[in-house]
């Protein structure tokens, strides 16, 4: 834990003595009378009955609610006193296409952001635009599910979140412990034992970041929502936010219209019958493999037991797949070098064939071959669009920004394929893709370098576990097909991809305070600064801007390449480079140094001190 906790210290060393009670309450979200561990206040520890609520009349807060008719309830005899919040602050919760805050107290500078009357409006809110987009006859109630990742704040979440839905007059049904690709998969399954499809999902979850943090991911049929959307949303639950204070708030508990349901016995079903099917319906078509899954105490411990095992394939060595979010082990992160060590080291210990590791909410993966070779980042990509240009030839691998020219060379060259190299951000990654196919450019794989990839026959879904079972598919044909070397029918597949000898990402942040800015913000600092750095490279026959470029300022030169883009959310100018050698990534580092010289609210201390290093 961070020096910077200096208020959740009693709290994590109880959690940590009592993990195995722990995991067994966020397991059970029927547990009468508790809530997950923090919030801590005052010093003492927070034992409270789980949040309650009582029906509310939303239709006066939102136009959304209007054609639903009033909804009445009982009025709490006494109701919590909640601080004033305006339009900006909710919009600062916006992360691009997601919602994401901080919902434990505890660490040093990040006050709480995500409360329950906050969490409860958001949700209120995404009913409301939800009712708005479906148009549908009043007789019918509209199914809202919800599931989290292991985070310690997902109960808190879970019951304020159905209050807010069970508030605005629609149903929810609750999955517990899920995977964010099996929350939009709700959306499409026909199965009324499963009171699906549903007309809209939540998931919370804060992906890899730190156990204070939480968010939410909002989908419909139609797939995961916009930055449109969620600033709609925001905006909403803004404003029901004001009533809640105008009115007097009270957590009473959510009304009888929430059920409960355990999906992911349908979503795991669903992959192991994709396996199944891609091997010519044998019933343990991994039977002899050896392979092992990291879910980094996350949510997607499911797959050795429940996809894995069903297969055939033999899971022992598996690690961290018990969900706790304290993330003792490593961060689940398929991008963390340390999470990419610990799935490496536990395949070379159990020599087994193959290691897989997750992400905390499962819509990122990556994988290590039986030799210890990591297959993330541009491997990943190669080795996807090795699999995809198989079944698809010629088609075009749309990905991120920062993705190697070595891997355009491979997919161009090598694999027959066409490279479209976008700008960062899944749903960026994934809408592109979309694109291209509604003007007529058939592609079939969107996929990022961190690790999100979204495959045309899987709905567009940015899913983790089934870009795995890509994987596993390939593994079974070859066995199928009498191969009997493991995983070298993955490794064989990206063979002849050029990989940069040095590959680093240095971050320049912007001084928002700096007078240098004049007040205005950080985002127009930034784009003066990729203008200056467009200019000054122009006249240098060394250098070349690259033709096609969708994100910041891409150049090549001295046998590699840099870009220098600006962050999506944050006050940043991350710098990208690649080269041949340590020597070439200097004097590409020199040439933007020069240029940003110019700008004193920009920190180079990163780049200055990379220059530098020999």
């Amino acid at each position: 834990m961070s020096g910077k906790i200096v208020q959740n210290v009693f709290i994590a060393q109880f959690y940590q003595q009592n993990r195995q009670f722990g995991t067994q309450i966020q397991r059970d979200s029927s547990a009468p009378n508790m809530r997950t561990f923090p919030p801590f206040n005052g010093g003492k520890l927070a034992w409270t009955g789980i949040s309650s609520m009582q029906m509310r009349n939303y239709s006066k807060y939102q136009t959304g609610f209007v054609n639903r008719g009033t909804v009445y309830c009982n009025v709490a005899s006494s109701s919590t006193a909640i601080p004033s919040l305006d339009k900006a602050d909710f919009l600062k919760l916006q992360n691009g296409s997601d919602i994401r805050g901080v919902a434990v107290a505890g660490v040093e500078g990040e006050p709480v952001s995500l409360t329950e009357p906050v969490t409860e409006a958001i949700a209120a809110a995404f009913a409301a635009w939800l009712l708005d987009k479906k148009k549908v006859d009043a007789s019918r109630r509209l199914k809202i599910s919800i599931g989290h990742d292991s985070r310690i704040s997902a109960h808190m979440l879970q019951e304020a979140v159905s209050r807010g839905i069970t508030g605005a007059g629609l149903d929810v049904v609750q999955y517990g412990l899920a995977s964010t690709p099996a929350m939009f998969n709700s959306t499409l399954t026909e199965d009324e034992a499963f009171l699906c499809p549903v007309d809209g999902a939540i998931m919370i979850t804060a992906s890899h970041l730190p156990y204070n943090r939480n968010g939410f991911k909002f989908f419909t049929s139609a797939g995961g929502l916009g930055k449109p959307d969620i600033k709609d949303i925001l905006e909403r639950a803004a404003d029901i936010y004001s009533n809640f204070r105008a009115e007097g708030y009270s957590d009473k508990k959510a009304s009888a219209s929430v059920k409960k349901v355990d999906y992911m016995a349908v979503y795991t079903s669903d992959l192991v019958k994709a396996v199944r099917k891609a091997a010519g319906n044998i019933e343990k078509p991994l039977e002899g493999f050896h392979i092992i899954v990291d879910a980094g105490n996350g949510a997607g411990g499911f797959f050795a037991a429940k996809v894995l095992e069903p297969l055939g394939a033999i899971t022992s060595g598996s690690q961290f797949l018990e969900p706790d979010g304290m993330f003792p082990n490593h961060i689940p992160n398929p991008e963390d070098k340390a999470a990419m060590k610990a799935i490496t080291q536990a395949v070379l210990d159990n020599k087994a064939d193959l290691g897989i590791i997750f992400d905390t909410d499962v819509d990122r993966s990556a994988a290590v071959d039986s030799t210890g070779r990591e297959f993330n980042r541009n491997r990943l990509i190669a080795l996807m669009s090795a699999i995809v240009l198989e079944e698809h030839p010629g088609t075009t691998i749309v990905t991120d920004s920062v993705t190697s020219d070595g891997l355009t060379s491979f997919i161009e060259q090598k694999l027959g394929g066409k490279h479209h190299r976008f700008k960062r951000g899944y749903k960026n990654v994934i809408d592109e893709a979309i694109r291209l196919n509604s003007v007529g450019e058939e592609s079939h794989l969107a996929i990022e370098t961190s690790g999100h990839g979204a495959l045309k026959e899987n709905h567009w879904l940015d899913d983790g576990a089934y870009l795995m079972v890509k994987l596993l598919n390939k593994l079974a044909s070859a066995r199928a097909s009498g191969r009997n070397d493991g995983s070298k029918v993955l490794t064989d597949l990206v063979e002849g991809l050029e990989e940069p000898a040095v590959a680093v990402e240095l971050r320049l942040k912007i001084n928002q305070s700096h007078p240098d800015l004049k007040g205005g913000p950080f985002r127009d600092y930034g784009e003066a600064v990729l203008k200056h750095l467009e200019n000054s490279i122009a006249s240098d026959p060394k250098l070349q801007k690259a033709p096609v470029n969708y994100e910041g300022v891409r150049v090549s030169g001295f046998g590699g390449w840099f870009l220098l883009r600006l962050s999506l959310h944050d006050p940043v100018l991350p710098l990208n480079i690649e080269a041949s050698s340590h020597e070439d990534a200097v004097k590409l580092g020199l040439q933007v140094a020069a240029a940003v010289k110019e700008f004193p609210a920009l920190d180079t201390t990163a780049l200055d001190k990379f220059v530098q290093s020999k």
